[in-house]
């Protein structure tokens, strides 16, 4: 009889126990966030996970289920599994009123807009008499921009392009720009003495001018690889070439923008989110540089017009220094590059040999 006795309060003690876990299901909480929201391709970062249990009782096990982009990699952690780089899961146990912070390790693999989205907390008693599952509605975006490539990485012509501009547009101190005041150095110029703060400070005072900068460089990619291409998908083997490509455009960019220059960048490919081609005329400054990257890092692999299209809406353009990266030449593209020219700009072509700089 104690025996029987016994089960039985086994068995009730497993269905309060069970009661509890479902009722303490309600007041579980999940958030995460990573140490960053931006970071450039194959930089590291932290996958910052917080579990809280607000209500009052002891949550024997929580498991949580993620998809994860394959392009994100996650470390080595304790309790987390990694299959496939498509699905991981973290365990849990929490006592009442419990709050577990834990870190994960992660890798950016590759260029892009991501969000982890939503997770799925499944907890029971110990016993495995009850299971009870919910999702759990979470935001979790990080934009990877593309690396930026060192000046010696490069490819020879583009550099040389590169040079040959800067040489060609150097400059020059705008007159009516006075950024500030200065002693007197030797081979000043004598039209630079500020003959008021001269006589105010009894020493001689030159203006320190500001200078304009007359170099106004569009990068403009080509994401087709022959006239005839035109497709709503880009087969898988050609998203390399097309990665990197971005990156070479990504860091002739940045590097003009960091030698004080202006910058743009065009493709007749569309955001994650839209479906017409980007065009980012050229401006100066930090500021712009976000802009490019932000907008390289939301790039689609997606062809959203012919390139001849975009060429010719460019050639109402004037005064600007081209750069054209291209998979393939033809005579079509040439026109279009002649008609730029027509219109007053400098335009420099380079070929992109299987994608790869």
């Amino acid at each position: 009889m104690s025996v029987l006795n016994f089960f039985a309060a086994l068995v009730i003690l497993c269905i309060i126990w069970s009661l509890t876990v479902r009722r303490g299901t309600k007041k579980l909480t999940c958030s995460r966030s990573f140490s960053s929201t931006r970071f450039f391709e194959g930089e590291q970062g932290e996958l910052i996970e917080v579990v809280r249990n607000d209500g009052p009782y002891i949550i024997p096990w929580l498991r949580i289920e993620s998809r994860i982009s394959p392009n994100i990699r996650l470390g080595k952690q304790e309790n987390l599994t990694n299959s496939d780089e498509m699905y991981y899961f973290s365990c849990f146990t929490l006592f009442p009123h419990q709050q577990i912070r834990r870190r994960h390790r992660v890798t950016f693999l590759r260029r892009g807009s991501y969000n982890l989205g939503n997770a799925y907390l499944t907890t029971g008693d110990v016993l495995g008499t009850g299971r009870f599952g919910k999702d759990q509605q979470l935001e979790t975006p990080v934009l990877v921009f593309p690396r930026i490539l060192e000046p010696e990485e490069l490819p020879f012509p583009v550099s040389q392009m590169m040079g040959e501009m800067l040489r060609r547009n150097q400059l020059i101190k705008d007159p009516f720009l006075i950024r500030g005041i200065r002693d007197y150095q030797s081979g000043d110029p004598v039209r630079d003495i500020h003959w008021a703060a001269t006589a105010r400070t009894g020493t001689l005072q030159v203006s320190v001018h500001d200078s304009t900068v007359r170099t106004k460089l569009l990068v403009v990619l080509n994401v087709q690889h022959d006239d005839n291409q035109w497709s709503n998908l880009i087969l898988e083997k050609n998203v390399e070439p097309v990665e990197a490509t971005i990156r070479l455009a990504a860091s002739v960019c940045v590097h003009t923008l960091r030698s004080g220059l202006s910058a743009g960048f065009a493709t007749n490919m569309p955001l994650d989110t839209e479906k017409s081609s980007v065009v980012i005329l050229p401006a100066d400054g930090t500021v712009q540089e976000d802009i490019l990257l932000h907008n390289m890092a939301r790039l689609r692999v997606h062809c959203a017009e012919k390139f001849i299209s975009l060429l010719d809406s460019l050639s109402r353009q004037t005064g600007l220094d081209i750069l054209v990266l291209s998979f393939y030449n033809s005579e079509s593209i040439q026109e279009s590059i002649e008609r730029l020219k027509a219109a007053g700009n400098r335009v420099s072509f380079y070929e992109m040999e299987g994608g790869r700089p």
